[in-house]
Protein backbone atom coordinates (compact mmCIF):
# COMPACT_ATOMS: atom_id res chain seq x y z
CA UNK A 1 0.00 0.00 0.00
CA UNK A 2 1.27 3.32 -1.07
CA UNK A 3 0.19 6.69 -0.23
CA UNK A 4 1.92 9.10 -2.31
CA UNK A 5 1.72 13.12 -0.41
CA UNK A 6 2.47 15.86 -3.25
CA UNK A 7 4.63 18.98 -2.03
CA UNK A 8 3.40 22.99 -1.80
CA UNK A 9 1.99 24.08 -5.07
CA UNK A 10 2.17 20.79 -6.72
CA UNK A 11 -0.36 17.89 -7.54
CA UNK A 12 -1.19 14.55 -8.47
CA UNK A 13 -0.13 15.26 -11.98
CA UNK A 14 3.49 16.12 -10.27
CA UNK A 15 6.06 14.64 -12.27
CA UNK A 16 7.33 13.03 -9.49
CA UNK A 17 4.06 11.65 -8.52
CA UNK A 18 3.06 10.33 -12.12
CA UNK A 19 6.19 8.29 -12.37
CA UNK A 20 5.12 6.69 -8.81
CA UNK A 21 2.10 5.71 -10.14
CA UNK A 22 3.34 4.17 -12.96
CA UNK A 23 6.30 2.40 -11.31
CA UNK A 24 2.92 1.29 -8.79
CA UNK A 25 0.73 -0.22 -11.64
CA UNK A 26 3.44 -1.97 -12.97
CA UNK A 27 4.43 -4.24 -10.25
CA UNK A 28 2.12 -6.82 -11.11
CA UNK A 29 4.03 -9.34 -9.32
CA UNK A 30 3.05 -7.45 -5.94
CA UNK A 31 -0.15 -7.18 -5.44
CA UNK A 32 -0.18 -5.21 -2.41
CA UNK A 33 1.14 -2.05 -4.13
CA UNK A 34 -0.37 -2.60 -7.80
CA UNK A 35 -4.17 -2.68 -5.96
CA UNK A 36 -3.90 -0.37 -3.18
CA UNK A 37 -1.71 3.40 -4.46
CA UNK A 38 -3.85 6.97 -3.57
CA UNK A 39 -2.28 10.23 -4.19
CA UNK A 40 -4.61 12.91 -2.88
CA UNK A 41 -4.50 16.29 -4.23
CA UNK A 42 -4.57 18.05 -0.65
CA UNK A 43 -5.90 21.59 0.31
CA UNK A 44 -3.17 24.68 1.07
CA UNK A 45 -4.55 23.97 4.60
CA UNK A 46 -2.19 21.78 6.61
CA UNK A 47 -4.86 20.95 9.15
CA UNK A 48 -7.18 19.51 6.15
CA UNK A 49 -3.94 18.12 4.04
CA UNK A 50 -3.54 15.95 7.10
CA UNK A 51 -6.64 15.09 7.75
CA UNK A 52 -7.53 14.22 4.15
CA UNK A 53 -4.48 12.16 4.44
CA UNK A 54 -5.04 10.26 7.35
CA UNK A 55 -8.70 9.37 5.19
CA UNK A 56 -6.69 8.14 2.47
CA UNK A 57 -4.82 6.24 5.10
CA UNK A 58 -7.40 4.70 6.72
CA UNK A 59 -9.45 3.46 3.31
CA UNK A 60 -6.45 2.24 2.30
CA UNK A 61 -5.79 0.09 5.00
CA UNK A 62 -9.49 -1.16 5.30
CA UNK A 63 -9.67 -2.05 1.30
CA UNK A 64 -5.98 -4.22 1.72
CA UNK A 65 -7.38 -5.63 4.94
CA UNK A 66 -3.59 -5.32 6.20
CA UNK A 67 -2.33 -3.54 9.20
CA UNK A 68 -0.81 -0.16 9.13
CA UNK A 69 2.77 -1.22 9.19
CA UNK A 70 2.18 -2.46 5.73
CA UNK A 71 1.15 1.17 4.56
CA UNK A 72 4.19 3.15 3.55
CA UNK A 73 3.62 7.35 2.97
CA UNK A 74 5.78 8.66 0.57
CA UNK A 75 5.80 12.76 0.48
CA UNK A 76 7.75 15.37 -1.47
CA UNK A 77 8.70 18.52 0.07
CA UNK A 78 5.76 19.99 2.37
CA UNK A 79 4.67 16.72 1.34
CA UNK A 80 7.19 14.71 3.46
CA UNK A 81 6.53 17.09 6.43
CA UNK A 82 3.29 15.59 6.34
CA UNK A 83 4.42 12.44 5.64
CA UNK A 84 6.47 12.35 8.78
CA UNK A 85 3.57 13.76 10.78
CA UNK A 86 2.01 11.09 9.69
CA UNK A 87 4.67 8.03 9.81
CA UNK A 88 4.91 9.12 13.58
CA UNK A 89 1.37 9.07 14.54
CA UNK A 90 0.38 5.98 12.86
CA UNK A 91 3.30 3.72 13.46
CA UNK A 92 3.90 2.75 9.44
CA UNK A 93 6.67 3.37 7.28
CA UNK A 94 7.51 6.92 4.74
CA UNK A 95 9.70 7.80 2.33
CA UNK A 96 11.11 11.53 2.42
CA UNK A 97 11.74 13.02 -0.97
CA UNK A 98 13.97 16.43 0.22
CA UNK A 99 11.53 16.59 2.92
CA UNK A 100 10.58 20.03 3.77
CA UNK A 101 11.99 18.81 7.78
CA UNK A 102 11.24 22.38 9.38
CA UNK A 103 7.76 23.29 7.50
CA UNK A 104 6.74 25.92 9.65
CA UNK A 105 9.84 28.06 9.40
CA UNK A 106 10.12 27.47 5.53
CA UNK A 107 6.53 27.79 4.79
CA UNK A 108 5.90 31.46 6.82
CA UNK A 109 8.15 32.79 3.89
CA UNK A 110 5.15 31.87 1.49
CA UNK A 111 2.07 33.42 2.90
CA UNK A 112 -0.02 35.08 0.28
CA UNK A 113 -1.24 34.04 -3.27
CA UNK A 114 0.31 31.47 -5.12
CA UNK A 115 -0.37 29.65 -8.18
CA UNK A 116 -0.37 25.74 -8.69
CA UNK A 117 2.87 24.82 -10.92
CA UNK A 118 0.22 22.49 -12.90
CA UNK A 119 -3.17 24.35 -12.56
CA UNK A 120 -3.82 28.08 -13.66
CA UNK A 121 -6.23 28.18 -10.72
CA UNK A 122 -4.19 30.44 -7.57
CA UNK A 123 -4.19 29.41 -4.24
CA UNK A 124 -4.01 31.63 -0.63
CA UNK A 125 -1.59 30.88 1.74
CA UNK A 126 -2.92 32.20 5.41
CA UNK A 127 -0.77 33.06 8.08
CA UNK A 128 -2.81 30.80 9.76
CA UNK A 129 -1.80 28.03 8.39
CA UNK A 130 1.83 28.37 9.54
CA UNK A 131 0.50 27.92 13.14
CA UNK A 132 -1.37 24.73 11.98
CA UNK A 133 2.23 23.45 10.83
CA UNK A 134 3.42 24.24 14.44
CA UNK A 135 1.11 22.51 15.80
CA UNK A 136 1.37 18.87 14.48
CA UNK A 137 5.55 19.29 13.94
CA UNK A 138 7.17 16.33 15.48
CA UNK A 139 10.44 17.54 17.09
CA UNK A 140 12.46 14.44 16.15
CA UNK A 141 11.43 10.66 14.78
CA UNK A 142 10.91 8.06 17.42
CA UNK A 143 12.00 4.91 15.59
CA UNK A 144 14.24 5.60 12.24
CA UNK A 145 14.12 2.23 11.13
CA UNK A 146 10.63 3.45 9.64
CA UNK A 147 12.30 5.80 7.18
CA UNK A 148 13.90 6.43 4.11
CA UNK A 149 15.35 9.73 3.10
CA UNK A 150 16.04 10.71 -0.13
CA UNK A 151 17.72 14.13 -0.29
CA UNK A 152 19.61 15.94 -3.25
CA UNK A 153 22.75 18.30 -2.52
CA UNK A 154 21.70 20.34 -5.43
CA UNK A 155 18.16 20.94 -3.55
CA UNK A 156 18.38 24.79 -4.70
CA UNK A 157 15.32 25.36 -1.97
CA UNK A 158 15.87 23.28 0.81
CA UNK A 159 18.89 22.32 2.50
CA UNK A 160 19.58 18.36 2.37
CA UNK A 161 21.77 19.03 5.53
CA UNK A 162 18.71 19.76 7.69
CA UNK A 163 17.21 16.51 6.49
CA UNK A 164 20.15 14.48 6.85
CA UNK A 165 20.35 15.30 10.58
CA UNK A 166 16.93 15.23 11.22
CA UNK A 167 16.65 11.31 9.71
CA UNK A 168 20.02 10.48 11.10
CA UNK A 169 19.84 6.47 11.86
CA UNK A 170 17.33 5.95 8.55
CA UNK A 171 18.21 4.46 5.37
CA UNK A 172 19.37 7.17 3.41
CA UNK A 173 20.07 7.88 -0.41
CA UNK A 174 22.51 11.58 -0.72
CA UNK A 175 22.16 12.73 -4.33
CA UNK A 176 25.19 14.29 -5.81
CA UNK A 177 23.52 17.36 -7.31
CA UNK A 178 20.25 16.87 -9.06
CA UNK A 179 17.46 19.58 -7.87
CA UNK A 180 14.63 19.95 -5.74
CA UNK A 181 12.22 17.92 -8.22
CA UNK A 182 14.62 15.27 -7.86
CA UNK A 183 14.75 15.54 -11.99
CA UNK A 184 16.21 12.22 -11.50
CA UNK A 185 13.59 10.30 -9.52
CA UNK A 186 13.14 7.43 -12.23
CA UNK A 187 16.55 6.30 -11.15
CA UNK A 188 15.45 5.74 -7.56
CA UNK A 189 12.21 4.12 -7.68
CA UNK A 190 13.50 0.66 -7.76
CA UNK A 191 14.49 1.93 -3.88
CA UNK A 192 11.33 3.19 -3.17
CA UNK A 193 9.54 0.21 -4.29
CA UNK A 194 11.76 -1.91 -2.33
CA UNK A 195 11.92 0.01 0.77
CA UNK A 196 7.45 -0.26 0.48
CA UNK A 197 7.55 -3.94 0.03
CA UNK A 198 10.06 -4.94 2.60
CA UNK A 199 8.25 -5.72 5.74
CA UNK A 200 9.01 -3.43 9.23
CA UNK A 201 11.46 -5.02 10.65
CA UNK A 202 12.55 -3.88 14.50
CA UNK A 203 14.79 -1.93 14.93
CA UNK A 204 18.39 -3.46 15.95
CA UNK A 205 19.66 -3.20 19.38
CA UNK A 206 23.48 -2.52 19.58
Amino acid sequence: MILYLHGFRSAPTSFKAQLMAQAVSNAASNPDLSQHWACPALPASPALALELALEQAQRLVTQAQRPITALTIIGSSLGGFYATVLAERLGCKAVLLNPAVHAPRDLATQVGTHQQYHSDEPFHFLPAYVDELQLMAPSQITKPHRYLLIAATGDEILDWREMRDFFAGSAQIIVQGSDHGLSDFANHIPAVLAFASAKLAPPQVK
